[in-house]
């Protein structure tokens, strides 16, 4: 009897480890059934990515704007405005109602 179970072991051992290692290469977080998952992570990441620079592009030519050697009147008046909430005495200033609440 335990001759025979030890022809067996080597066999058993190498099954189990063929069963192991599929499993995980089909289901494991790398595995090949979420290779389309991942996929379309990777696209929303890389849609994500190109918005925020876009908007990083953006704030850089307003920050340039913004600097003691090209320093747009315009843009900072903007931005006293919107961030202060001062208007200059001849402007007109139209208030809108609250969407919320």
């Amino acid at each position: 009897m335990l001759f025979q179970l030890k022809t067996y072991l080597p066999t058993a051992i190498l099954a189990f480890l063929i069963f192991f290692f599929t499993f995980h290469a089909l289901t494991g977080e790398r595995g090949l059934l979420l290779a389309s998952e991942r996929r379309a992570a990777l696209a929303d990441r890389q849609k994500l990515l190109k918005e925020l620079q876009a908007e990083r592009a953006a704030l850089e030519i307003k920050a340039h704007y913004l600097r003691n050697e090209s320093l747009s009147l315009d843009l900072l008046e903007e931005r006293a405005h919107e961030e202060l909430g001062f208007v200059a005495p001849g402007d007109y200033v139209i208030r809108e109602a609250s969407t919320h609440g």
